[in-house]
């Protein structure tokens, strides 16, 4: 498990304070915040790059505050995958290996197994600057876990690749997750937060705001900053179906008893959708619509938001399902809307977007 206990440091006119959260084993844990709001400086202290000012970091129960890097059992990726251009990807890759006393043979051995394990072997006599983005990026992973360390600390791993890389990268971390390491991944983009992780800890302002599951901090965030952040109330986790051949983008994404329709070209299997509120519409009664989404449902709750009025709408059958509108305070007032009143709630498949897991 690694701890990280009120954790502090100031720079001029930038700081973290008081940063406090725990990682389990088998978690994939997301550090979001916005750009320049400390994720990175946090990172650096619990690799060894950086000294708190106060606070303590504790791995496996062992206090790392102050050990060397060499001792820490962490290894850091970066966002630009930083291999040595003058080593082969063989080399970088045996790099962490050279000071632990083994022998070539078990060298060789070691980076084999990792060369096969990160779809690399092919490229095991090339040099970095011939590599693809997602092929160094595959190359630092595999680096980064040849030591085998107990901590993978990730900074932005994925905001330079493309989305075919993207995709397989995400992949390969949920490997590496589910062998039980301890992730903590940092990132300012919420679609991969959520596409990856089980906890999820949102920064702002140098502290921690809010620690949660994914449904936790998208269905419930506890403050008004969380909610603009994250920009999305209405997260759903399912499954889409299989494409029918005759409206090949046009899906069904099941959940909880309810058949959303949904605009994707992604492969069929688990995952979530997500709907802005304000892509929501309400209406008295069942109209016309060229929406494909359309639910009765009780508002259960009606309460101010940033930029209007949000009113919940359970629109369950087996269980409760809420979706989330923003309005305007005229639409509450032309619509009579209050808690317990029937309504109809609509949205257009172009505004559920999938998220595979």
């Amino acid at each position: 498990m690694l701890s990280v206990k009120q954790i502090s440091k100031t720079y001029p006119g930038f700081g973290i304070e008081n940063v406090s959260f725990d990682v389990q084993p088998g978690e994939y844990f997301v550090l979001l915040g916005r750009t320049g709001v400390g994720k990175s400086v946090l990172l650096e202290i619990i690799a060894g790059l950086t000294q708190p000012d106060s606070g303590c970091v504790f791995l496996d129960g062992a206090e790392i505050t102050h050990e060397k890097i060499q001792k820490r059992k962490t290894s850091l990726v970066f966002q630009n995958s930083a291999l040595f251009p003058h080593m082969t990807v063989y080399d970088n890759i045996a790099y962490p290996l050279s000071g632990w006393g083994k022998t070539k043979s078990q060298i060789r051995e070691r980076v084999t197994e990792l060369a096969e394990d990160f779809a690399i072997s092919h490229l095991l006599t090339a040099r970095p600057q011939t590599l693809s983005g997602g092929e160094s990026q595959r190359v630092s992973l595999a680096r980064a876990v040849a030591s085998e360390p107990r901590c993978l600390l990730l900074d932005e791993p994925l905001s330079s690749l493309d989305a075919t890389s993207r995709s397989d990268i995400r992949a390969l971390l949920r490997k590496i997750s589910a062998r039980g390491r301890v992730i903590l991944h940092v990132t300012h983009d919420y679609t991969e937060a959520v596409s990856l992780s089980t906890h999820i800890a949102v920064m702002e302002d140098g502290g921690i705001a809010q620690v949660g599951t994914v449904e936790e901090i998208f269905q419930h965030p506890k403050s008004e900053f969380i909610a603009r952040f994250v920009g999305i109330r209405n997260f759903f986790r399912g499954k889409l179906e299989a494409s029918d051949a005759a409206e090949a983008s046009l899906r069904h994404f099941t959940t909880d008893g309810l058949s959303f329709s949904v605009l994707t070209e992604s492969s069929a299997g688990p995952g979530c959708i997500m709907v802005r509120s304000e892509d929501v519409t309400l209406y008295n009664a069942a109209r016309p619509t060229s929406a494909r989404n359309n639910f009765e449902g009780s508002i259960v709750d009606i309460a101010p938001a940033g930029g209007g009025v949000e009113v919940i709408v359970d629109i369950g059958v087996s269980k409760p399902v809420e979706v989330a509108a923003l309005v305007t305070s005229e639409a509450v007032s032309a619509l009579k809307l209050r808690s317990g009143k029937k309504v109809w709630v609509s949205f257009k498949a172009a505004a559920a977007r999938f998220i595979e897991e």
